[in-house]
């Protein structure tokens, strides 16, 4: 059957197909849809992990149990799965384990636009790079005999393009398997380094094994046209080369980016007269062909950063084709903002009337940082903010603690604060950190996490009490407020900024997109009483609005928080009794 798929979607089906069994991973633009189509198959077994290193973890105890496993992330993800997938490395695995990793070239939602065929380097895990949704699937499928073959987990590399991009796939039925029998092999798995010393040796055969198995493999593949200019591409780097170029190029089109192939690339450059590398990001092709001792063209014309498209590929190469439609620059930008009704805008608006250093972190409530909150001076990584904070104010004191506060997300604590609460615990500095509790993961689109008492399916599930948390981790003053209440939630902070010792406050607040959550009927202005002092434009609500000199609200935006009423002296805002 054929079906249009994006290509996560795709992913999910392969998996599916070839017998996936346990499923670990953690929410993370552009991966996560690749997780939430495995748990729609109830027959195996789906989760949403308190972060990377643990779904990672997770899905190679299955592995090791003899189930074929998956964990899914994002660039930035892999990082923090770096610990265990080096050393997976080493140990290699039982049943088949997959791991996919979406890179975000163009940082369309993320802090970096990093290359993850550098982690395949140097952890010398294999890495497929699929460059449509048919790949995807086929490449999913195929990752997990390449794994039992080779003895190793294999990385699916996807980008924004292809995670979220659609073609048609035509799709099979699920081959159940039976596991793999569990045996103790304590030096394969034990890695102390009396073993993984041993075992060091067979991840270089392994590597070789891989590099003859990429000479003659089909996910590498040539195609020949005019054999003036030839071009070495992988994923949607391919793809735009072969729109601009069609049969005036050939093509060695790489599905196997990690280990790359030797003989194949040599071959294939004598039969071209001038030879372009064209691949996103880092120049990690060409330099391996630069190594072997070809002369391409690579970074010298195209970019190290952004995405990559059709009009840049043609005007690097020198090709006039018919422009790509793209925006027209006379569109005015429009720049992501706090959702109206969000819970966090009134948090916010607080420490930014207060004039507070805010150290940030991962999450929605990052858009707090642009005008005209400004409420965010740093962003770094998941639970950076904690730990940033008990270095900031120790190398301040005093002076800092009375005016910086952390913010974090309930699932990013859950993720990484907490070891940075700990830090702040055990080693004393007065710190105050507020847990932004909005009783969902928000930033990827509503994925439940340890906070919620909900699983990846919605079914009761093991609740983590944020307040008894963090009391047990020695923290005595903890306080929770509305931040609809601005009044409550000032006092709040004021309060905690002046003790002596650390403190946490947690915002306690349903996201306002939740279908549980009420929406009240939308507030209107009394133009009679509007003074056109804008106050009310000082929180940022995209449901507020100036015209004509008085304050306007959208009533298909306004949800009724009521947090700018509070902000007016004039009491111009009036709820209209108008249910949605």
């Amino acid at each position: 059957m054929k079906k249009l798929m994006l290509g996560n979607e795709a992913v999910a089906r392969g998996l599916y197909e070839a017998g996936c069994q346990v499923v670990s991973s953690y929410p993370g633009t552009p991966s996560t849809e690749i997780t939430e189509k495995l748990a729609e198959n109830r027959d195996i077994y789906s989760e949403w992990a308190p972060n990377e290193k643990v779904a990672m973890e997770t899905a190679f105890g299955a592995s090791l149990a003899g189930v074929r496993s998956f964990c899914g992330m994002k660039h930035v993800g892999l990082n923090v799965a770096a610990d265990p997938l080096y050393t997976i490395a080493y140990t290699g695995v039982n049943a088949g384990m997959v791991i996919a990793v979406a890179d975000d070239p163009g940082m369309h939602s993320s802090q970096n636009e990093q290359d993850s065929r550098h982690h395949a380097i140097a952890s010398k895990v294999p890495m497929l790079e699929p460059a449509d949704s048919s790949e995807c699937y086929e490449f999913a499928k195929l990752a997990y005999d390449l794994s039992e073959q080779f003895d190793t987990a294999v990385i699916l590399r996807l980008c924004t393009r292809i995670s979220h991009s659609q073609s048609i796939v035509e799709i099979g039925q699920r081959q159940d398997r039976e596991p793999i029998p569990y045996e103790k092999k304590w030096q394969k798995y034990v890695m102390m380094p009396g073993c993984a010393k041993l075992r060091h040796p067979i991840v270089e055969d392994r590597t070789r094994a891989l590099i003859e198995y990429a000479e003659t493999s089909p996910l590498n593949r040539v195609e020949m046209g005019d054999t003036k200019i030839g071009i070495i591409s992988s994923g949607t780097a391919y793809q735009y080369a072969k729109e601009v170029m069609g049969d005036n190029a050939s093509y060695l089109k790489l599905g196997i980016v990690n280990p790359l192939p030797e003989k194949l690339i040599i071959d294939f450059a004598s039969k071209v007269d001038k030879l372009y590398v064209i691949e996103e990001l880092d120049p990690i092709i060409e330099d391996h062909c630069r190594k072997l001792g070809l002369n391409v063209t690579g970074k010298e014309i195209f970019p190290m950063c952004d995405e990559f498209s059709q009009n840049l590929v043609a005007k690097a190469l020198g090709v006039e084709i018919g422009k790509y439609e793209s925006i027209p620059e006379t569109v005015p930008g429009r720049p992501p903002v706090l959702c109206p009704g969000c819970p966090h805008r009134g948090l916010f608006y607080v420490l930014s009337k207060n004039k507070l250093n805010v150290m940030g972190d991962i999450g929605c409530y990052t858009l707090a940082a642009s005008a005209p909150l400004s409420a965010m001076d740093c962003t770094i990584c998941m639970g950076a903010s904690v730990s940033g904070l008990h270095g900031f104010n120790k190398a301040l004191g005093a002076d800092a603690e009375s005016k910086t506060v952390a913010v974090i997300g309930d699932s990013t604590f859950m993720h990484s604060g907490m070891t940075g609460l700990a830090n702040i615990a055990y080693n004393g500095s007065n710190s105050t950190v507020i847990i932004l509790d909005n009783s969902i993961t928000g930033m990827t689109g509503h994925q439940q996490n340890p906070t919620t008492g909900l699983d990846i399916h919605g079914d009761p599930a093991g609740k983590i009490d944020l307040e008894a948390l963090c009391r047990a981790m020695g923290i005595r003053r903890v306080k929770v407020v509305d931040p609809y209440d601005l009044k409550e939630t000032e006092s709040a902070v004021k309060e905690e900024l002046q003790a002596d010792e650390p403190s946490v406050i947690i915002s306690r607040r349903p996201c306002a997109l939740l279908k549980t959550v009420k929406r009240l009927p939308p507030l209107k202005v009394n133009t009679d009483k509007c003074r056109s002092c804008k106050s009310c434009m000082r929180i940022g609500c995209p449901a507020i609005s100036m015209k004509g000199g008085k304050a306007v609200i959208d009533a298909t935006q306004c949800v009724g928080c009521g947090v700018c009423t509070q902000l007016c002296a004039f009491g111009a805002f009036e709820n209209s009794g108008e249910a949605k």
